[in-house]
């Protein structure tokens, strides 16, 4: 028999066949977990007692500086921000960088002037500067019984709005805004502080500080005042005007040109006129009591002070003021402790509402918002100090009327 007719024969080839295997789907074996350094990162982000962001960072760069691309791109951002808000917030010379104060949209009191009967309505702000000059002339010629005032605080956005601790006394408005609105011819611009209203005529007498002022003086002298002092004596009017001249652009508005200057160019060229004023006003205070030869406390006094009083407070460290502090002008700061402590004057200086006002509402300046330790030099007691002026002349020897004209060319 062949072999293939024996394959053929065997039993075997009959017997029954095993069932094939079953088909069965073998599922993925398990990865092994092994946690990765971001997980581990994340499990921390959320079981960490810090602020998010700051485990975050801690994750991405752990304890080293940011990358110095993060860096960059941050820094190229936030500059270009700062200038379009400055821009804004202070406009300056596009060639210069210069800070360019936009002018009051009621610069004078327009005729009719309001007479003696007139119902009006003083509004400030007490961290302005400006506002503090209406504020003290009121308290200084005795006007308050005749002249309401509402005081107007900053809101987060840096418009002067009204709160329930601080109410407008008048119309009961939420912001300045709105009572500048309400005027016939309505109101687009600024809102700023000091602002004169006629409540009688629904009409905005001025928003100019140094026009309120004089307008004040004018009242007062038509006996609506009881303070017994003239600031704006005709026979002084001219000096005045002189010394106000100089104060103005060089310390009023100078400080403001420092803090907001967007060259560096522009920021020298303000510290050295300011400084160079200073200078100039602490030898002539050294020998003269008041800045007008011949007179007491004039309108020239009272402009200069409300800057003096910010200085240490705000103009040194915040707008960069910093070459010497006014407690090193042994003068000056003698000189804005007499004024401080004249009847009234103390009550006007709010220093908590000045430095919250600067450091809280300037955030280009000071992003953080943190608030500084008032200087020792700034409190209530240091400012009560015996001045120990009252030795010194009222007027000014004839070198020092030579010196105020040499002034402008010094400065100016």
């Amino acid at each position: 028999m062949s072999a293939v007719a024996a394959h053929r024969a065997s039993p075997a080839m009959w017997s029954p066949q095993p069932p094939p295997p079953r088909l069965q789907l073998r599922r993925p074996a398990p990865i092994p977990h092994h946690s990765s350094r971001r997980g581990r990162g994340l499990s921390r982000i959320a079981a960490s007692q810090e602020d998010p962001l700051t485990a975050l960072t801690r994750v991405l760069w752990g304890r080293a500086l940011p990358p110095s691309q993060l860096v960059l791109a941050v820094r190229h951002g936030w500059t270009s921000a700062w200038r379009l808000l400055m821009r804004q917030l202070a406009p300056s010379d596009p060639a210069t960088g210069a800070f360019t104060r936009t002018p009051s949209r009621f610069p004078s009191v327009a005729p009719p002037a309001p007479g003696p009967g007139a119902r009006l309505h003083l509004y400030v702000g007490l961290p302005c500067p400006w506002a503090h000059r209406a504020l003290l002339v009121r308290a200084l010629l005795g006007l308050g019984p005749r002249l309401p005032v509402s005081v107007a605080v900053p809101g987060d956005d840096g418009a002067w709005s009204f709160t329930p601790e601080s109410p407008d006394a008048l119309y009961g408005s939420r912001r300045l805004r709105d009572v500048y609105a309400a005027r016939r011819g309505g109101f687009e611009g600024r809102a700023s502080v000091p602002m004169l209203w006629d409540a009688g005529r629904r009409e905005v007498v001025c928003n100019e500080s140094i026009e309120i002022a004089k307008f004040l003086c004018t009242l007062a002298a038509s006996g609506a005042g009881a303070g017994g002092l003239d600031l704006w004596p005709p026979e002084h009017r001219q000096e005045i005007d002189r010394w106000y001249g100089v104060i103005y652009p060089s310390v009023n508005n100078g400080v403001y040109r420092c803090g907001f200057a967007q060259s560096q160019a522009a920021y020298d060229a303000a510290a050295a006129e300011l400084f160079a004023a200073l200078d100039m006003l602490e030898g002539h205070l050294s020998g003269s009591r008041y800045l007008c030869a011949g007179a007491g406390v004039t309108l020239a006094d009272v402009c200069l002070f409300t800057t003096l009083i910010r200085f240490d407070l705000v103009y040194n460290p915040l707008f960069r003021c910093s070459r010497r502090k006014l407690v090193e002008y042994p003068s000056l700061h003698a000189y804005m402790r007499e004024i401080y402590q004249l009847p009234g004057a103390a009550e006007t200086c709010d220093m908590a509402a000045i430095a919250d006002g600067y450091f809280g509402t300037l955030f280009p300046l000071n992003p953080g918002g943190i608030l500084p330790v008032v200087p020792a030099s700034c409190s209530r007691e240091a400012l009560m100090k015996p001045h120990g002026r009252e030795a010194l002349p009222s007027s000014a020897a004839a070198a020092d009327g030579r010196q105020l004209g040499a002034t402008a060319s010094v400065v100016g």
